[in-house]
Formats: structure tokens, sequence, C-alpha cells
């Protein structure tokens, strides 16, 4: 297809054009109505002055008779000007006046008639046309009083040359207007046809070009870049998961079968087969664990949990993950706490208890002093959970004090399968925190990861249920906060 083909396809080609015929049609319309309304004012102009005339004639020859209207009719037919005067006797023989000849039968017919005429001093012996009225007289005499309608003629004429002219430029400048717009349009489309050919080539990393103007088609582009760094994140995500699982999920089942090869070799009783089945359940275990999490993360990160949302109160989720893992904190030396206060959130509970429980065995896994380090006292082995309400967030926060993360591997730590050099001995497959932020991101909040001087303290900030009471707050006004 032509640059020129490719131009009048576009819509706002079309558009234009569109724009350009009713704006024609408009401007023919009120050209139109221009005029007929000069034609209407020239004909009132020309009837008000003829009957103006045949009142002062027949006045005249009411008053002077036959010879003062034959006299009044002479002297006013020798006035130059576009009047014309006619009287005739009772068989149409004309008496004084100015017209030589008229259409047949126009005197004979009373009142306002248009018609051709010729005056009797024409030389070209060409008609013209004339409004007249034709009066009859006392006594059978008809008198013809007009003007000739030449000037209306030529005032018509020039209103419609000057519609002609002006439609004729609309019609240029639209078409040329329509060409520019068009132009500018399709090569804004061009540019942004030729990155999204760019990226479904593969290219993901290309952005539609936006102009400063701010207009439709800058909105569109930062919407569709918006989309894109989207579809970018989580195809690198998946990149990332597809070779973490290839990488980190290699080891155990490499483990799971070197293990059923030994039992298989070396195994010589019912015991040993049974220990041999316990621990491949066990590994087979570990990873149906990895593989519901990744699911977990997959469903929140794409959405798909959303439909499952309501309101809930965020202290009853800290308190029952508080009373859940208490057990576990205490067989590890810990001590596990709960602080709460009124914390309305309108989201799916099973995620964020999910999350909250994350973090929470992060906190007893990796929260502990470090090796060979005496705690100074009960607070370096106390993990606290936190459920608050701070304005329009909620907060959910774990704070333990062991080493913490370093704040150049924070970002690095919500990783899927990204395991720091201090956690790489115990157990864990790294999806805990990638769960926790996918879990507020969905919320439409984040996953912050905080120093707690010494120790993380890793809070859940996600938005308060819109619209909620203080009524909630006025119950747990006067009541004391849970602690363990």
């Amino acid at each position: 297809m032509t640059a020129f083909g490719k131009l009048i396809r576009t819509t706002a080609f079309r558009l234009t054009l569109v724009y350009l015929l009713l704006f024609a049609l408009f401007a023919a319309s009120l050209l139109a109505y221009f005029a007929w309304n000069t034609r209407r004012l020239i004909t009132e102009q020309i009837s008000t002055t003829v009957n103006a005339e045949i009142g002062e004639i027949t006045d005249i020859y009411n008053r002077r008779g036959l010879r003062g209207l034959q006299g009044t009719m002479a002297n006013r037919a020798l006035r130059p000007g576009a009047n014309l005067y006619l009287v005739t006797t009772p068989n149409g023989q004309a008496l004084a006046g100015n017209v030589g000849a008229l259409a047949p039968g126009v005197m004979n017919v009373q009142g306002w008639t248009e018609t051709a005429y010729r005056r009797l001093d024409d030389q070209d012996n060409t008609d013209h046309r004339a409004l007249v009225r034709v009066t009859e007289l006392t006594n059978g005499f008809r008198l013809l009083v007009g003007r000739d309608l030449e000037e209306r003629r030529r005032l018509f004429g020039i209103v419609a040359k000057a519609a002609q002219w002006s439609i004729l430029v609309v019609v240029v400048l639209g078409i040329g207007g329509g060409i520019f717009v068009a132009r500018r349009v399709l090569h804004r489309i061009d540019a942004m046809t030729g990155t999204t050919q760019r990226i479904m080539a593969g290219d993901l990393s290309g952005r539609l070009p936006v102009g400063r103007s701010g207009d439709e088609l800058d909105r569109l582009a930062e919407n569709l870049n918006a989309m894109l760094e989207r579809i970018e994140a989580l195809m690198t995500g998946l990149k990332e998961v597809s070779d973490n699982i290839a990488h980190d999920l290699k080891t155990p089942l490499t483990r799971l079968r070197n293990r059923a090869e030994e039992a298989l070799a070396k195994s010589g009783c019912e015991a040993d087969y049974r220990a041999a089945l316990e621990r491949t359940i066990e590994e087979s275990d570990g990873l149906i664990r990895t593989f519901n999490a990744l699911l977990m993360i997959a469903r929140a990160e794409s959405g798909q949990a959303r439909g499952n949302m309501n309101d809930f109160d965020g202290a009853d989720v800290a308190n029952g993950i508080h009373e859940l893992y208490e057990p576990l904190a205490e067989d590890d030396g810990m001590t596990l706490q709960v602080k709460t206060g009124p914390a309305p959130i309108h989201g799916n509970r099973e995620l964020i208890s999910q999350a909250l429980a994350n973090l929470v065995e992060n906190a007893i896994k990796y929260g502990k002093p470090g090796a060979g380090v005496q705690p100074l006292n009960a607070q370096a082995s106390e993990i606290l959970i936190e459920a608050r309400r701070e304005g329009d967030q909620v907060l959910l926060s774990v704070t333990d004090h062991g080493p913490g993360i370093p704040e150049g591997d924070r970002k690095h730590a919500v990783e899927r399968f990204v395991r720091l050099e201090a956690s790489r001995t115990l157990p864990g497959s790294g999806l805990g925190l990638s769960l926790a932020s996918a879990v507020a991101t969905l919320h439409g909040g984040e996953l912050r990861l905080g120093d707690a001087h010494p120790g993380l303290v890793a809070t859940l900030v996600l938005p308060a249920r819109a619209g909620s009471s203080d009524r909630l707050a006025a119950q747990t006004q006067d009541v004391p906060q849970k602690a363990a």
C-alpha cells in the first residue's frame, strides 16, 4: 500500500472528512439562509415602495383625473432608475409609462406578479425581470407600478459566488488540515507499530514513545508502557522461576533418586526399606511444600485470589498465628509475643494468614542470636507479632532480634529461591518472603524489611478497609492488649 493510501485510510483523515462535510453543510446552510433573508428583505422594500407610489398616483388620479394621471406618469417615467410605470385603457391600450412590452395577461390580473418586461428605451431588445403590482382604477383604467429585479439578482449572485468560494476554501483547508493531522497521527502510530513489532520479536525492553503534549495517544502510550513493564517483570520472573526450579529442585530430586538406589543396593531387611521409604516420603513432602508455595505465589501475582476477598480484622489473624506458633517457638528456645489493635482489612484472609505465618517461621528459624553469642537479656530471644492501623494503612509486622538482613541484601531477599549466605545451612526453600511480598502486592500494599537494632522487622503494609467505622476501635479501646 502506498503512503497516500495509508494516509487516506487513517481514522483521523476519515474523521476530518466527516467534520469537513458537516462544517460545509453548516456553512452552506448559513449562507443560503443569508441569501434567502436578503432576497426577502429586498422584496419587502420593493413592495413597500410600490405600494406607496400606487397610493400617491391613485390620489392624483382621484383629484386631477385622467389628464393629471397621464402627466404624472410621463414625469415619473422620465426619472432615471429601475421603477416601472404603465397606464392602460379598459381595452388594454397603453396611455403613459416607460414599459414597452409585458408578458401576456399581466395587466388582466390585479395584484403582485413577477414578470418579464421590456422598457421603451431599451436598444438591445433584452427581456428583464420585474416585480409589479396591477391596480384597477375607476372607469376601467389599469395602473401598473413595479421595480426591476436586476439589483436583487446581482446581490444574490454576489452572495452565491461568495458561498462558492467560501465552500471551496473550507474544503481545501479541511482536506489540507486532515492530511496534516493524519500524517502526524500516522507517524506516531507507525512509531508505536515499530516498537510493538520489536516486542513481538522478543525484545521486551521496548517501550512506546511518549510525547510532551499529554494527549490521548500519550496517555495510551503511558498505560501500554506500564503494561509492558508489568509483562516484562512477569516474563523475567517466569524465566527466573524456571531457572531456579531447574537448579534448586534438581538437588532434592537427585537426593530422592540416590536414596532409592541406595535402598535397592544396600538394604537387606524390611527395617532398612522402611527407613528408606520414610526418608523418601519426607523429601517428597518438602518438594510438595515447595510446589504449593510456588502455586500460591502464582495465584497471588496473577490476581486469581481477588475473588475470595472479604472483610476481617487483622488482629484476629495475628492472634491466631501466635497461638499456632507459640509452642514451636518455645521448643526452639524463643518467646513469641503478640500486640494487637484494631486492624480492619478487606482481602484474602487465607493468603494474608499464610504470609504472616511465613514471616513468623522465618523469625523462629533465623531470628536466634548467632552461634556462640549469649543473649544479654530476655528480649534477644523474643519475637513480637504486631497488628495495628496507621492512618489508611494496616501494619502486620514480625520483629526478631537475630542477625537480621543487611540493607543491601533486602531487595534481593524477596526473590524466589534466594537464600542468603547465613541461611544456606538451614532447611528451607527460599520462598517465604517471596510469597509474603506477592500477597502484599495483590492487596495493593508492600512488604517492608527494616532494622530492629539488632534483628529484622518484616512488615506487611496493607490498605485499611475503606469506610471502616470507628466502632471496632471504640470496642477495643478499654481492652488490654494481649501479650504472651
